[in-house]
């Protein structure tokens, strides 16, 4: 059974720096784009950054770039998010999710109907 676990979530100040993992089990993640998404209160979900399953090509929303770097590390079948210089308005639930198809990452940017997703770890940033 496909399964999606985030971790690393937390509360960090502003101008602070977390680092989100997105773990697989019951399949290898190399073959499978990974997108990372957050849901503020109140707000509709965002597609924040993802990375592709052949060449490792990113993509990050405007409001992240600079700030959050997405990697993968195949071996450990895990991918991760860095963020530095978190600001109050990256608060947020922060899901990662899954999908075969190289469709639903590029340079237009991410797509919501990802097949598979994680359950969410909360980001708070607050001074």
């Amino acid at each position: 059974q496909l399964q999606l676990v985030e971790s690393g979530g937390g509360s960090v100040q502003p101008g602070g720096s977390l680092r989100l993992s997105c773990a697989a089990s019951g399949f290898t993640l190399d073959y499978y784009v990974i997108g990372w998404f957050r849901q503020a209160p109140g707000k509709e979900r965002e597609g924040v950054s993802c990375i592709s399953s052949s060449d490792g090509s990113t993509y990050s929303v405007d409001s992240v770039k600079g700030r959050f770097t997405i990697s993968r590390d195949n071996a450990k079948n895990t991918v991760y998010l860095q963020m530095n210089s978190r600001r109050p308005e990256d608060t947020a639930v922060y899901y990662c999710a899954a999908d075969r198809r190289p469709s639903v990452c590029g340079s237009y940017g991410l797509s919501h109907s990802f097949d598979s997703w994680g359950q969410g770890t909360q980001v708070t940033v607050s001074s």
